[in-house]
């Protein structure tokens, strides 16, 4: 029978010839990720429900990342990076990532992919929602509370229904002033924040594979956003080239079969897109820059596992080579290998840190930061009556920090464009 890629990698998982979308499997789960939100709790019931006897199913397939409320003073965050630390000592875990020391790698989800935890054709599993960001490289990748993820740790194992999938499809050729984050909020405000609940968001065309690794990330990392279950973007050349640089693991390359079947099929011509904003308070509210353009802002924060990434800023060190901000601007890279590659690649000899500094930016360490919101002590966080244009993936009240702030969301450029004039405003203005 035809099956989209996602249902054929639940096949293999679940060791059947075929699934179909209802259907109730049991998953053999290639890796579990958790962080210092999640782990903790997660721990604890597997603790609880295994008995004091707990075995790990398999130690090469956990993986652990401090990364969420780490750089704070805030005594309860340090305590639950404390519980890690000794967790991880217990069972002599060779995959966690500490922090302060030299294997911190920072955001869970870029660093899975920097690590080579990603790989084409397996299962994922993460104790945090932005998991299906790993769906880019052709796998099944998605979040799961803390009881699931405690069961996954003791047995290896998920009970799981398969999800109908939806189909977009982005063809043309992407103007230089649009990024992925603008593709993904026209697929949110096309179907909304429950459009695709329990679904399998499918990314195709060619528009989607001239993107970069980074940009792809940023399509199926927003996935969840529209309440789907995944996002996946079938792997190829340039999937390869990133994957076989970082490990020496087999995979297995899955495509969407030609009469697989679809919830829906949405297709979009990138050529005629424009810059888009999710205003106050939801990432559906969609509205182009142009509408909002000169709204006044009172911080700009680039950063996070859907915004700090290397390909974000560079688009950001374009528009900010030579200028200067007018409000407080905060570069936070989602990783320590992206941290040292912004020391490492230059725009006319001076390295992308310079520029950003030299624009009058504030760099911070690599973390979730203020993504979401955290303790009073977090970098960049938001406070009452602040107007914050964001390239985070969500701006619920509260979320990056006071309820009483707003928050926009917007690719690279816009927040960089929007930088330089202290209101939103249209990256096209500068390019």
């Amino acid at each position: 029978m035809a099956m989209t890629i996602t249902e054929k990698i639940l096949s293999k998982s679940s060791k059947r010839k075929s699934v179909e979308p209802g259907e109730n499997i049991w998953l053999d789960v290639d890796v579990l990720m958790t962080h210092d939100v999640c782990g903790p709790p997660t721990i604890a019931i597997w603790k609880r429900e295994f008995g004091k006897d707990a075995k790990i199913w398999d130690k090469d397939k956990l993986v652990i990342f401090p990364d969420h409320y780490i750089f704070t003073k805030n005594s309860q965050a340090n305590r639950n990076v404390e519980i890690l630390r000794q967790f991880a000592n217990e069972y002599s875990l060779e995959n966690y990532y500490d922090v302060g020391t030299e294997r911190y790698k920072g955001v869970c989800h870029i660093a899975l992919a920097e690590e080579g935890y990603n790989i084409p054709g397996t299962v994922l599993f993460g104790t945090d929602s932005h998991t299906c960001t790993s769906g880019a490289f052709g796998m099944f990748s998605t979040g799961v509370g803390n009881t699931d993820a405690a069961f996954i740790l003791g047995t290896g194992k998920i009970w799981e229904k398969v999800p109908e999938s939806i189909k977009f499809t982005f063809d043309g050729d992407l103007p230089p002033y649009l990024t992925a984050k603008d593709l993904i909020l026209q697929v949110l405000g096309e179907i909304t924040t429950d459009g695709a609940t329990y679904c399998a968001l499918e990314f195709d065309g060619s528009g989607v594979f001239s993107l970069s690794i980074d940009e792809r990330m940023t399509l199926t990392n927003m996935a969840i956003e529209a309440g789907a279950m995944n996002g996946i973007i079938a792997a190829d050349s340039v999937t390869e080239a990133y994957v076989k640089a970082r490990t020496n693991k087999s995979y297995e390359i899955f495509q969407s079969d030609s009469g697989a079947k679809y919830k829906a099929h949405y297709k979009f011509d990138v050529s005629k897109m424009e810059p888009h904003v999710a205003k106050p308070h939801s990432p559906d509210n969609l509205d182009t820059v142009r509408n909002v353009q000169g709204t006044k802002l009172t911080k700009c924060y680039i950063g996070s596992c859907t915004g700090g990434k290397l390909s974000d800023f560079k688009f950001a060190a374009k528009l900010l080579f030579g200028n200067k901000v007018q409000v407080p601007t905060f570069i936070v890279p989602a990783s320590t290998s992206v941290a040292r590659q912004l020391e490492e690649e230059t725009i006319s000899g001076i390295s992308l840190k310079q520029i950003f500094e030299n624009a009058g930016c504030i760099v911070a360490q690599s973390s979730c930061a203020a993504c979401l919101g955290g303790p009073s002590d977090t970098i960049g966080r938001a406070t009452d009556n602040e107007v914050i244009i964001s390239t985070t993936n969500r701006n619920f009240p509260g979320r990056m920090g006071s309820k009483k702030s707003a928050v926009y969301l917007a690719s690279p450029l816009t927040v960089a464009a929007s930088a330089l004039t202290g209101s939103i405003t249209d990256p096209r203005d500068f390019l």
